[in-house]
């Protein structure tokens, strides 16, 4: 099982708790784990990624292990850690704002 940290905003759309956990069959990729996300919670389809081209959304970030992974491939092996279910694939909303006055 690969654990899942979903951030407040998607939580509360999917109607489910901080840490969601998902199965993949095969290599556990971000492609597969997303996939996998979606299947269980519908809903989520369009949130996380585009649904056309599949595309991160512009602010959605992916963390493992300590790592920004938003610009990694999606078909790149997931950390053994994460794929294990030792640490957790974590799903960040991006802050963005104008400039403070």
């Amino acid at each position: 099982m690969i654990r899942v940290l979903i951030p407040h905003h998607l939580r509360t759309l999917a109607n489910t708790g901080k840490e969601v956990e998902v199965e993949v069959a095969g290599v556990a990729t971000l492609r597969t784990v997303l996939d996998a996300l979606e299947g269980r919670y519908p809903m989520l389809r369009g949130t996380i990624r585009d649904r056309a081209t599949q595309t991160r959304r512009p602010l959605i970030r992916f963390f493992m292990c300590g790592q920004d992974w938003s610009h990694i491939s999606l078909d790149a092996p997931l950390p053994e850690a994460v794929a294990r279910g030792q640490e957790p694939l974590m799903i960040v909303g991006a802050m963005a704002g104008g400039a403070l006055r």
